[in-house]
């Protein structure tokens, strides 16, 4: 599987300067690459490259290797969009912003991320540093750091493009690494996960993991962006951007522990790990304006990609099933009706009486839907006659 490591470059002033200086003249090209890509509509990297590549050496000083990572990253920037568009994630063909999307040509930030394959940096593992091409010159003993973990990962697994990144002031790089997958194993039963605004994550052994603290702490963070923006001044201006993603940083780290916990407790008891499929909920629910703030913030999805690759790191199995009425279904009777839910806590069947938490009571029905599924994911496949 591929997973990245960040470390965080350690550059002095002149070295700072060669690297901004290479991330601005990497992203002009790319710029000028996706005006001639848009206009001529050519999308395929080896047609784009024949058009632009003795422009971009000889108009923005870039050398061979650096000019055919820029077509690729251009090339893989209208990828991405036309993929965009193919599933929809940009509205309809009509809607605003999809004609914005397709009217005019992708552009590229100044200090955008940059890709550079082993040709243009290498690693130094032992001595921890990097040497780099930059507009400058070849850049060598370019220090770096990070942690124990991301160390070993980098020193044992490593392979593919780095990409220089840029964020507020600081620099880093950005590893693919391909690690080894686990043997999966067959489980002896489910961890169902009903996931929530409310409650983040709730598991089919009754164990809650509520969202309550990460919901204040959203709105006081709103409250002070707000504060801060109504000021106008070039203070409030730097403080807030010195707040910027820490609220996305924050809900990041509540993540990464709810799944850790989680697929440490499926591994231990040699289960399995289901979610529902949530896939188009924005699309599919109609909240009022004071709601979609709430929605549109919800780490649901964030929160599923944790879960579905550290349990593939640790081998254990996973699997998504649908999401229908699953806090409307009694687990013990069958009995689905809206009426057995009365209000946002409380199950309550109509039917049989059972009584419970609804969020617990979802993910019962969750666990009991991976196990009829589980039986056709892993089912032989039939001889043809």
């Amino acid at each position: 599987m591929k997973l990245v490591v960040q470390v965080k470059l350690l550059p002095s002033s002149e070295q700072a300067a060669a690297l901004e200086a290479t991330l601005r003249a990497c992203n002009r090209a790319a710029d000028h690459v996706s005006r001639v890509a848009y206009e001529s509509g050519t999308r395929d990297r080896n047609g784009l490259q024949k058009l632009v590549y003795a422009d971009i050496k000889a108009a923005f000083g870039l050398s061979a290797q650096p000019a055919v990572r820029v077509v690729k990253k251009v090339v893989d920037a209208y990828s991405t969009l036309a993929a965009s568009l193919k599933a929809g994630r940009l509205g309809r063909p009509s809607s605003k912003r999809c004609r914005r999307a397709v009217g005019s040509p992708v552009g590229f930030r100044p200090d955008a991320a940059q890709p550079f394959d082993d040709r243009c940096l290498s690693w130094q593992l032992d001595a921890q540093t990097v040497s780099v091409w930059t507009v400058d010159g070849r850049m060598r003993g370019l220090r770096y750091t990070g942690s124990p973990d991301q160390l070993r990962m980098l020193a044992g697994y490593r392979k593919g493009e780095s990409d220089l990144v840029r964020r507020a002031g600081k620099w880093f790089l950005i590893a693919t690494c391909e690690v080894p997958d686990a043997e999966v194993y067959e489980p002896t039963d489910w961890l169902g996960v009903d996931r929530g605004i409310v409650n983040l994550a709730s598991t089919s052994d009754g164990t809650n993991y509520q969202g309550r603290r990460l919901g204040r702490y959203r709105r006081w963070q709103t409250r002070k962006r707000a504060e801060l923006q109504a000021k106008q001044t070039r203070s409030a201006t730097r403080r807030l951007a010195r707040r910027s993603r820490r609220e996305q940083r924050h809900a990041t780290h509540v993540n990464h522990r709810i799944s850790k916990e989680i697929v440490s407790v499926a591994q231990r008891t040699d289960r399995g790990i289901a979610i529902e499929q949530l896939d188009g909920i924005r699309e599919r629910v109609r909240l009022r304006r004071d709601q979609r703030g709430t929605l549109s913030s919800w780490p649901f999805h964030q929160l599923g990609q944790h879960l579905a690759y550290k349990a593939k790191r640790a081998g254990v199995p996973f699997i998504e099933v649908d999401a229908a009425y699953t806090s409307q279904h009694c687990p013990r009777c069958g009995h689905t009706e809206r009426a057995n839910r009365p209000d946002r806590d409380r199950f309550s069947c109509r039917r049989c009486g059972l009584a419970g938490p609804a969020d617990h009571v979802a993910g019962v029905n969750v666990r009991n839907r991976a196990r009829s599924a589980w039986v056709f994911v892993t089912a032989p496949v039939p001889a043809p006659a």
